[in-house]
């Protein structure tokens, strides 16, 4: 049996294609938001062979040399721009080893675009929507990190600077925001314009309006909402029990459209619906609660949530449960079809697709060494 659809995954210390029969596992590599391509490295001497994977064909672009030793860390939204680092360092692997000076590498097919030596320690997010500009962590303090901040470093000048406030406004010196807690996972808008990242375990934290105001804070759990065409940055906080449970226990997942934003503490059972319009928490509810690794996925009629052995489909309308199913290992990741008539499950080495109603199990194929599902492949 084959897989129907072509799926992205992470293997160990590799990203994976999965299309119908075939497995190809690139290590050293980074894959664009859509799944539509993968950038790799391998060492090429004392230097760095880069190059891209179309998903949706197999086909490699030219290998190009980039100077050093290198691994990449985030792509551009259109997927045209990589930014790379000297060593393995992403806003999804948590506190980085202090150090004084960041070298960063941003390329394209083309080869070299821009080398950077930003003094401090960053780790490169995203780009700006025109690619002027880097979104950065920026570790504090350098030599012996535990909180970070989003600057955006300009790609001319090469010098890091404060984003803006929703309303456009400078943001006063100091009133930059300091975070401490975990970056649970990032989710970028089908637009391309707007990436959330969840935030969880923010004891004392202050956002930029209640530095600016004076106020007083404790958001235990929020999502960052950054715009990457106007460089603002705006956090919806989330209510009572967001935050307090284990970060592995929450999941995000948005609507096709982009409107709607869910989270899901699958500990507590909590489920969360925001506006993107009007980033603010519309409503909430609690389905059954669970253990262990959260996941979700969405279309316009329901929510999909794993944790453990059990998938659960919450009813968008009423936000409310309507079906739940056991699989056989613990889930590791839920991907829709294009069609919205299969959801896949990642599992303990497989992958397993079921109707997304009733649940029953359509297929299964086994994967060796898979870890998660993070998407589907060659939809760009």
């Amino acid at each position: 049996m084959s897989l129907p659809d072509a799926l992205l995954v992470e293997l160990d210390d590799a990203l994976g294609v999965l299309r119908g029969p075939d497995r190809l596992s690139i290590p050293r590599s980074v894959a664009t938001a859509d799944g539509s391509a993968i950038y790799a490295t391998a060492p090429d001497g004392a230097d760095t062979a880069f190059w891209r994977i179309d998903t949706a064909t197999g086909r490699t672009s030219d290998r190009v040399r980039l100077p050093g030793r290198w691994l990449p860390q985030a792509v551009s939204a259109n997927g045209a721009l990589v930014a790379l680092t000297s060593d393995a360092v992403n806003a999804a692997l948590g506190r980085p080893d202090g150090r004084d000076m960041t070298p960063v590498l941003v390329a394209d097919v083309t080869g070299v675009r821009h080398q950077l030596e930003l003094r401090g320690n960053f780790v490169p997010e995203t780009f700006t929507g025109d690619q002027a500009g880097l979104f950065v962590l920026e570790w504090l303090p350098a030599a012996a990190p535990d909180r970070y901040r989003v600057r955006v470093v300009d790609l001319a000048t090469k010098a890091p600077g404060p984003l803006t406030t929703r309303d456009k406004a400078a943001i006063p010196p100091g009133a930059e925001e300091e975070m401490r807690g975990d970056g649970r996972q990032a989710v970028l808008a089908p637009d391309r314009q707007t990436l959330y990242t969840l935030y969880t375990h923010q004891p004392g934290h202050q956002h930029t309006r209640d530095l600016v105001s004076g106020r007083p804070g404790n958001a235990h759990a929020f999502v960052h909402t950054l715009n990457l065409t106007e460089r603002w940055a705006y956090c919806v906080d989330l209510p009572h029990p967001f935050g307090e449970a284990p970060a592995s226990g929450h999941a995000m997942a948005i609507s096709a459209q982009g409107g709607r934003l869910f989270v899901a503490d699958v500990t507590s059972g909590t489920v969360a619906e925001i506006s993107t319009e009007e980033l603010t928490v519309r409503r909430t509810a609690t389905v059954a609660s669970g253990s262990g690794t959260g996941h979700a996925a969405a279309d316009s009629e329901s929510l999909f949530l794993g944790a453990g052995t059990v998938v659960r489909r919450v009813d968008l309308q009423q936000l409310r449960p309507a079906t739940d199913w056991s699989v056989r290992e613990p889930v590791t990741g839920l991907v829709l079809s294009p069609d919205g008539k299969r959801l896949y499950v990642g599992q303990t080495g497989a992958v397993s697709w079921h109707d997304p109603v009733t649940g029953n199990e359509l297929g299964r194929v086994a994967v060796p060494g898979l870890v998660a599902v993070r998407g589907l492949a060659g939809r760009g």
